[in-house]
């Protein structure tokens, strides 16, 4: 029982904590809140964690109406996020993140959503939910959110050990690792379909 608890919660874990990209957005979370004392810069981010969070569990509570309500079926789903998550990856690899200049509320917006969760980590989620089922799914985003709260905290040695370079190696990982998962999940959804077909 803990098995078939376990390596779905880790894989669950290391996917979100993929397309989350906290350490590849770090030059954006330190970039934005430059020139702030470390306490503020430290309750923006909280802020960016505590919507982020609010964002995936929502999306979470409500994947299975909204797929119910669109007559969307799980394979449908599968393919469709595959093939988002696919560009997602083709976007970093090759232009980057888009620097952002709206400056409103920075802990909800741009760093919570959707620097932080955007379409990725929302698909993902969702994806997972089908796949493992609602308690490894949550688990998993508790884990990874406190995983993303140690990044955010000890951001500037972080980012200062890794480097403008490491920091950029360590996205282009990223993105690989998120084409591999959108194929993973492409693949599911075809061989569902033709099996079922």
């Amino acid at each position: 029982m803990m098995e078939l608890f376990f390596w779905p919660f880790i894989k669950s874990v290391v996917a979100l904590f993929i397309i989350t990209d906290s350490l590849g957005n770090l030059p954006f979370f330190l970039g934005l809140t430059e020139g702030e004392t470390q306490a503020e810069q430290r309750k923006v981010f909280t802020t960016a964690l505590i919507t982020g969070f609010v964002i995936l569990i929502g999306f979470i509570l409500l994947g299975n109406a909204l797929l119910a309500l669109f007559n969307v079926t799980l394979d449908d789903f599968r393919i469709a996020g595959g093939v988002l998550l696919f560009w997602i990856a083709i976007e970093i690899m090759l232009r980057g993140r888009i620097n952002i200049e709206h400056k409103e509320d920075m802990g909800v917006v741009p760093l919570g959503s959707p620097l932080l969760v955007g379409p990725g980590a929302i698909t993902t989620a969702l994806v997972l939910l089908q796949l493992y089922g609602y308690l490894v799914v949550i688990s998993a985003i508790v884990a990874c959110f406190a995983v993303i709260w140690l990044v955010l905290f000890f951001a500037d040695h972080i980012y200062a050990f890794l480097g403008k370079n490491g920091a950029l190696i360590l996205t282009k990982i990223a993105s690989i690792l998120i084409a591999a998962i959108a194929v993973q999940f492409i693949r599911q959804g075809i061989s569902a379909i033709f099996h079922l077909g």
